[in-house]
């Protein structure tokens, strides 16, 4: 039980405390459970949670990210069993995502290396092409698009055209493990903090023209780009495609490039700075108070060792949007404590401004792992030899925040000290609160709105949400 009451300061407006309560709950015994709905008291039982009106950030959506394996592993299913697995996702009935993100070529979750450009010195981008695209991902987000036909994207590049890096290769590091895994000579391994793209203004304006031309053939598709992130992890050398950037050479090639091409061929995506994946603030301020480039930046993605960055930046920069870019990916456990740890980065980066939350891997194989032999967590696994689907303990996670928060809803304030809740008021005035228990006993809380109360008790590692 905790020892302290707890304030939550939840934005709302006045509304009769009689109205109906859901709960739902989930264990590692048993999910998406439905609670006997509490009831209304005049009396608090239990440590107080106490509600007031203060809101925060604007929530623009919540999902996962599409990648060539989970489309694979996607195809080994007949079409009513795929297309199950697609609505536990996006169906605003189930999961409900929003807002997912898409790789601009190879990430490390591709089948292999690749660009839409691999035609060297095609500076005119004359061979650009999605046909890869189309057959894979589009294939993917189109089967998504079914169940939600508002769901909106984000991409950014995991590495430019290997043409256009310093090395030549779609890695930036040598595979000490397995060499053969991406087939980078030692000797070509890029160095920290240098850039790994060739800065020259020929190179610099091609690979603008890609971000546009890849924008333009997108939206064609019905499938438009709301924002870009300029780099996947710019931050580290990686032994799949990747591509080292520093954040100097991010901001001039955005100031004086990508942001001029985009305002000349009309193309409304927001460029935002990222994914950052380093926890000093200095690093993002850099390309944030770049002269030229900070009246293009629309916001910054966050992941990995970016959490140690967003507090201070969300604060310093209030009037750049923040996104979580990708949740930490494990390896392969696909277990409760899992789940928990990714509850911890939800719930950080939510409190500190962010108004995306992206899983990484929705849906892998059995396998689980990459071509460069990394085994990671997914939201689900489908079996491909035997058919079979299973949701893991973090797909309802995901399913506990995403079902109820709608695009549009604030963010409602709490203890920036409390990382067990998350409170959200969406556009049609429904209040939705988020607990999490990861402790071995039942957690009592008493729920204060408008003088009353609602007497809950929490089980042990489980994930709960109230709305009414």
């Amino acid at each position: 039980m905790l020892k302290q009451t707890l304030i939550i300061a939840l934005a709302l407006a006045a509304t009769p405390v009689t109205q109906a309560v859901d709960w739902y709950t989930s264990t590692a015994t048993a999910t998406w459970q439905r609670v006997k709905s509490p009831k209304w008291s005049t009396s608090a039982q239990a440590d107080v949670v106490a509600i007031s009106t203060d809101k925060a950030q604007v929530i623009d959506g919540l999902g996962g990210t599409f990648n060539e394996l989970g489309w694979d592993a996607l195809c080994s299913l007949d079409a009513a069993q795929r297309s199950e697995v697609l609505r536990h996702l996006f169906d605003p009935d189930e999961s409900n995502y929003t807002y997912c993100r898409l790789p601009i070529g190879a990430s490390d979750f591709a089948m292999n290396y690749y660009s839409l450009n691999d035609v060297a010195g095609d500076l005119d981008m004359v061979n650009f092409s999605i046909a890869r695209d189309r057959h894979i991902l589009i294939r993917y987000v189109k089967e998504a698009q079914r169940f939600q036909p508002a769901l909106k994207f984000w991409a950014s590049p995991w590495s430019p055209p290997a043409w256009m890096k310093t090395n030549g290769h779609y890695a930036s590091c040598w595979d000490s493990d397995v060499p053969s895994h991406n087939g980078m000579p030692r000797h070509l391994e890029q160095e920290l903090p240098c850039t790994g793209f060739k800065m020259q203004r020929a190179y610099l304006e091609a690979y603008a023209l890609y971000f546009a031309k890849y924008c333009q053939a997108y939206a064609r598709e019905g499938v438009p780009i709301s924002a870009v992130c300029i780099q996947n992890e710019p931050c580290s050398t990686q032994k799949y495609a990747s591509c080292t950037w520093r954040p100097e050479d991010m901001a001039y090639f955005v100031g004086n490039y990508l942001g001029p091409r985009f305002e000349q061929d009309g193309i409304d995506t927001d460029i935002y700075f990222g994914t950052i994946n380093r926890d000093n603030p200095a690093f993002t301020r850099t390309a944030l108070d770049d002269p030229k480039a900070k009246k293009y930046w629309r916001g910054v993605g966050f992941q990995w060792d970016g959490k140690g960055a967003i507090p201070a930046i969300s604060k310093e920069y209030p009037h750049l949007k923040m996104m979580h870019t990708e949740a930490e990916c494990g390896n392969g456990s696909n277990d409760w404590a899992a789940a928990e740890h990714t509850w911890w980065q939800m719930s950080h980066y939510l409190r500190h401004g962010a108004s995306v939350f992206t899983y990484w891997n929705m849906i892998l194989d059995q396998t689980a792992t990459s071509p460069w032999g990394w085994r990671q967590n997914s939201l689900i696994t489908i079996d491909t030899d035997r058919k079979t689907v299973t949701y893991h303990p973090e797909y309802y996670l995901m399913k506990h925040l995403c079902h109820n928060v709608q695009p549009g809803a604030h963010r409602l304030v709490t203890p920036i000290d409390n990382e067990q809740v998350l409170a959200f008021c969406n556009p049609d005035g429904q209040v939705v609160i988020m607990l999490v228990n990861r402790s071995d006993r039942q957690q009592p809380l008493s729920l204060n709105y408008q003088g009353r109360y609602l007497n809950i008790v929490l089980q042990p590692h489980s994930f709960n949400t109230i709305t009414f």
